[in-house]
């Protein structure tokens, strides 16, 4: 197959790619975002482009960008984009973290990102000097799988507790009300809305009523986030999505023991306010090693969910790392589970 790769610019932004034959995925170099898994037959991107113009996380201004809101958040949504790192926070800051400075899931979704390319392979890294981590991704393409290899490294002299989140959004034309599925080794869940447990997949709404997650939901507005511990039985997690118009199926796949949880958030047009505006459709998909977006504060004394750790230990100066995947080709249906033949992933 092909191989490629090209500094370019997307959506406005920085941005590096590679390709081959099946798929480019691009890198946004501001914030690291992979922004777009291209399915080269179908020229169908699933992850999230927001609906607001995007800009560089380095001209982001308070005061003169009050479009994008006024808070903790507001720098990060100016610059989000498709696969989003949350690190070394998978949520908000404490009020006096945000009043140093810090942003909504950390640094590393608005730093600068040193990426090189070649071939069929991209790396990105870059140095969270608050967090005192160093983060690097490689990115490998083999036919119509996506190889990631990530290491953080603690360097200072201190173990610390750290969140580390994939935060995958999912969006339009891609993502529709009512008709995309998805499919994940889902057990005992936890909604953060009711502040109730479940059994995946059926989720309770505030109300009374119920969700099947299976299926992304017909309503006209809706918001939420639902968390859920991957099957302990199984040394692999994932999660499938697919798109019934389209016919592509598009997915990732994971070590569980790296990261045992699966966020499911949704905005269907329920925020109002900037930059959101009530028009924003979008689903994530967020496997790591925290359940629940919080504080730092929050997610030690939480310490657990169903007994299952609420964070990861990064010991000083020694290197955790992780190895996932991401595929995207057509199918006539989504499979439920990894021993379908569409799921062709090296080492399964």
């Amino acid at each position: 197959m092909m191989g490629g790769m090209a500094e370019t610019t997307y959506q406005n932004r920085q941005a590096y790619w590679i390709e081959n034959d099946a798929v480019r995925v691009t890198v946004l170099r501001e914030g690291g975002h992979v922004a777009s898994i291209l399915h080269k037959k179908t020229a169908v991107n699933p992850l999230w482009t927001p609906p607001w113009p995007s800009i560089e996380p380095s001209h982001y201004n308070r005061e003169r960008n009050p479009e994008y809101g006024d808070d903790a958040e507001s720098k990060l949504l100016a610059g989000i984009m498709g696969h989003n790192l949350c690190l070394d926070l998978f949520g908000s800051p404490s009020p006096e973290e945000a009043a140093a400075g810090m942003t909504v899931h950390g640094e590393a979704s608005i730093a600068a990102h040193k990426i090189s390319a070649e071939g069929g392979e991209m790396t990105q890294s870059c140095d969270l000097e608050q967090a005192r981590l160093h983060f690097t991704r490689k990115i490998t393409l083999s036919g119509n799988v996506i190889q990631f290899d990530e290491s953080v490294v603690n360097t200072s002299s201190l173990d610390r507790p750290i969140a580390w989140t994939e935060h995958v959004t999912l969006g339009p034309p891609f993502l529709e009300r009512g008709s995309t599925q998805l499919r994940a080794p889902g057990t005992r869940s936890y909604s953060l809305d009711t502040g109730s447990e479940f059994s995946w997949p059926i989720a309770p709404l505030p109300g009374g009523s119920q969700q099947d997650l299976r299926v992304f939901t017909d309503a006209a507005e809706s918001g939420g986030f639902t968390t859920h511990l991957m099957d302990p039985s199984q040394d692999r997690a994932f999660f499938f999505a697919f798109s019934p118009r389209s016919s592509v199926l598009f997915g990732y796949v994971w070590n569980r023991a790296d990261f045992p949880w699966l966020g499911i958030w949704e905005e269907n047009h329920s925020r109002k306010q900037p930059p959101w505006n009530g028009e924003t459709l979008t689903r994530g998909l967020e496997f790591g090693a925290s359940p629940i977006p919080e504080s730092r504060r929050k997610m030690i004394d939480r310490n657990n969910l169903f007994g299952v750790p609420a964070y990861r230990w990064a010991p000083a100066g020694t290197p955790l790392n992780v190895r996932y995947y991401a595929f995207i080709t057509s199918a006539k249906a989504i499979p439920e589970n990894l021993n379908d033949p569409d799921i062709a992933i090296p080492g399964l």
